[in-house]
């Protein structure tokens, strides 16, 4: 097993874990929150723009990796107001395009760092 503490663009963790861990054919990705790299905050106020920037995050990771959003296998969201999910949807759509991973969405009583929404993937490493 591989363990990924950071790479280019990505936000290092908030915590004693690994951003990913590479095992067999798959790399299972920590939960992304929407952290800016720039700036090792979350600058997004809004649900949108903090989907916006996790998936940014995620897809930054997964070319680190040699691996894009198309190699995604599965992924959880997370969301502290499932209020939001109509809102967040569309732009997971965007991201991921005619791609469609197995996924499953959970409402959650909160985040690390006041954060709205969260995804951790699951992503195939061999074709």
């Amino acid at each position: 097993m591989e363990l990924i503490q950071s790479a280019p663009n990505v936000p290092a963790a908030v915590g004693p874990y690994s951003i990913a861990a590479k095992s067999g054919d798959f790399l299972f990705c920590s939960g992304q929150i929407p952290i800016a790299p720039e700036s090792g905050k979350i600058e997004a106020t809004d649900v949108e723009g903090q989907a916006r920037q996790v998936l940014a995050n995620i897809q930054a990771l997964l070319q680190s990796q040699g691996r894009s959003m198309a190699h995604v296998v599965k992924s959880t969201m997370f969301l502290t107001d499932m209020a939001d999910f109509p809102k967040v949807n569309p732009i997971y759509a965007e991201a991921f395009g005619a791609h469609k991973p197995a996924r499953s969405t959970i409402q959650v009583a909160a985040l690390p760092l006041g954060a709205l929404v969260e995804i951790e993937v699951i992503v195939a490493c061999s074709d």
